[in-house]
């Protein structure tokens, strides 16, 4: 398996890496042409699988429907097309499910996020690919394990980081970045006085793998590689459903109230910075987990949770 950088790797790499090797079989690809209909009308050019690589390949007796997105391609943003290919993805999941009953054969979903929301130019389009994917999120909820995997360059921001919170389990490198209004946006609408984009240390310790890490908003920190991720994510796809479903961050009203909880206790902290959560957290020396090596950092860190509250 590839140690080359997850960061790195495009989204047809970051597809085929993830699944076993040479299982992965690529659904409406580029020899389909299909292109959104939007972008030439604005002068726009097009790409031949719309930003999005879709297709289905195997981990173990797993099989694995893989999405994943390209952030080079108008920064990885959501329009109709590609967003269709999420959606229609999701839905082959849920037709797998009901073909088969046996957990040996369960599929996973596995979703590689590198985008900053709705694509402006098909924005409605965008949308609605957003609000159907959220819904088949539910419909395979307690059926088919779906994973967000979180450490390509752009993040994941905007909309789609709705989406990713409403995935079962979300797995993230150092370099992964998650939030729902990326770092230019904020300092666009607030100023560089509340947020500067151009930090990239406030930004990594505002929305990066680590600090999500200590928050809770992802359930596993891992490695910069593809083999790191597909390792973590064969794991995944034989875990029990009891462990699954504790691994969500919403679904429930107990689940609800524990996250309402924890941002409110973040709220009563008024920190100024990340590092004021993780010394709330009880980390002593926060500053020093910024360049802390991953395995070291795994060791030694302290999560918050909401019985600090």
């Amino acid at each position: 398996m590839s140690d080359m950088r997850f960061l790195e790797a495009s989204a047809r790499e970051r597809a085929e890496a993830l699944v076993d090797k040479g299982t992965f079989r690529e659904l409406i690809g580029p020899s389909a042409k299909q292109t959104s209909p939007h972008l030439p009308i604005l002068g726009e050019a097009v790409e031949f699988d719309d930003g999005v690589v879709t297709g289905i390949g195997l981990l173990g007796q797993h099989p694995a429907i893989v999405i994943s997105q390209e952030g080079r391609f108008i920064g990885g943003s959501v329009g109709e097309v590609g967003g269709a290919k999420m959606v229609g993805a999701l839905m082959l999941a849920d037709e797998l499910a009901t073909q088969s009953t046996d957990p040996a054969y369960r599929p996973v979903v596995l979703i590689s996020f590198e985008t900053g929301g709705v694509r402006l130019h098909e924005a409605n389009a965008g949308l609605l690919a957003h609000a159907e994917c959220m819904d088949l999120l539910q419909t395979l909820r307690s059926r088919v394990p779906v994973v967000a995997l979180i450490g390509s360059k752009i993040g994941c921001f905007g909309g789609m980081g709705f989406v990713a919170a409403a995935t079962d389990i979300i797995v993230m490198s150092e370099s992964g970045l998650l939030g729902l209004t990326g770092p230019e946006v904020i300092e666009q609408e607030m100023g560089r006085s509340e947020f500067d984009a151009s930090d990239r240390a406030l930004v990594f310790r505002t929305t990066g793998g680590k600090h999500k890490y200590i928050v809770g908003d992802c359930n596993y920190l891992i490695a910069d590689t593809l083999a790191a991720f597909h390792q973590q994510v064969t794991q995944i796809a034989s875990l029990a459903w009891a462990d699954i479903e504790a691994m969500r961050r919403i679904g429930s009203e107990e689940k609800v109230r524990k996250q309402m909880a924890l941002t409110q206790h973040i709220c009563d902290l008024a920190p100024t910075d990340a590092r004021d959560v993780w010394l709330a957290a009880g980390n002593a020396t926060p500053q020093s987990l910024v360049d802390m090596d991953l395995e070291t950092f795994l060791s030694n860190v302290k999560r918050l949770s909401v019985e600090e509250a």
